[in-house]
């Protein structure tokens, strides 16, 4: 095995850079689409969820109602329209906070949020303010910088990159938060901020009444290996390959995800299919009440969008969802299960 060269940077801190300017530079979401751009239902739903948790924590005023990686700003939109029509309380007392780091996409949530609210921006999860908290996150999770481990000759290897390819440096076996054994010759992937947004997440929650949704592609049970992808101009691209011109995600680990948060705290319940969550909160019923509405063009795609968002061989299995929460709530709607052990 040859020596990394020296400028060889650790795959998380590569992954950190790259996506970094992909989002400075790109313009918004071109490469690929995300579930609130397929159907405004989805937002709505999330928007109704937001409103239950708040009557079951409640309905306290003022609050927080947060989401973190907004994109557009079209889920938050589609949520806040539902709201200040249908929970007008919740609408006066809700203060909306964006977790955005890009100028581009801050822009472009500013002018999709103006009709609802004036909402205030944080570089990160952990600058929210204190108080009651509801927090939103869809497709935030997987951009998150991972580390990958490799058992190879010798014993454990960190993967770093240099030059557009992966050079392996011993390092010490990894640890997961949720004590799952290591598999011989397996890629163990680690996401230590999303392991820190558990905790950070889950210690608050214990002290001060609130909840938190992630939606986003990944696994509940099991380690996957190496499941870094690209994509670029719309299309699967080699990882490693332009860097800053491609969006890097990871699957999202979801035990560890929800172990650490329950260590912290917090009450767990998922992760449960993003197919199931969407259709216990009435994802085609409010899907037909649109479609018989408006014209035929727009109620076949929305019909198109709530069967791309559910259906199992769509997003519907490939997408999970998990909620965290203060243990003095009841349980959160959408879940057929109670909290997770």
């Amino acid at each position: 095995m040859t020596a990394p060269p020296p400028h060889a940077l650790r795959l998380d801190r590569f992954m950190a850079q790259a996506n970094a300017q992909y989002y400075a530079t790109t313009p918004l979401l071109s490469d690929f689409i995300t579930a609130p751009e397929i159907s405004q239902v989805f937002g709505e739903l999330l928007g109704g969820w937001a409103a239950m948790v708040w009557q079951g924590m409640g309905r306290p005023d003022p609050f927080i109602l947060a989401e973190a990686g907004p994109g557009r700003g079209t889920l938050m939109a589609d949520a806040l329209r539902l709201i200040s029509r249908q929970v007008p309380a919740m609408a006066r007392a809700m203060r909306v906070h964006l977790v955005e780091t890009s100028p581009l996409m801050r822009a472009a949530q500013a002018q999709a949020l103006r009709p609802y609210a004036q909402p205030v921006w944080h570089d990160s999860v952990a600058d929210l303010p204190p108080g009651p908290l509801i927090l939103l996150g869809n497709e935030f999770l997987d951009a998150l910088p991972i580390r990958q481990f490799v058992q190879a000759e010798g014993g454990w290897h960190e993967r770093h990159v240099a030059d557009g390819v992966f050079h392996l440096i011993l390092c010490p076996a990894p640890i997961l938060p949720d004590g799952r054994t290591l598999e011989e010759g397996a890629v163990v992937e680690l996401c230590e901020p999303a392991l820190e947004i558990a905790r950070l997440l889950g210690h608050r929650l214990a002290h001060t009444p609130g909840a938190a949704l992630f939606l986003d592609y990944g696994h509940a049970s099991t380690l996957t290996g190496d499941s870094l992808q690209a994509l670029r101009h719309a299309r699967q691209a080699p990882p490693l390959e332009a860097a800053g011109e491609a969006d890097l995600t990871a699957h999202v680990d979801f035990t560890a995800f929800g172990a650490a948060a329950r260590q912290a705290g917090a009450t767990v319940y998922g992760a449960q299919t993003q197919g199931a969550f969407l259709l216990g909160l009435g994802l085609m019923e409010r899907t037909e009440q649109l479609a018989r509405a408006t014209t035929p063009d727009n109620a076949a795609a929305l019909r198109s969008g709530a069967e791309r968002l559910a259906a199992p061989e769509k997003m519907g299995h490939l997408f999970r969802v998990m909620a965290l929460q203060s243990a003095s709530l009841p349980p959160p709607p959408g879940f057929t299960k109670g909290p997770a052990a």
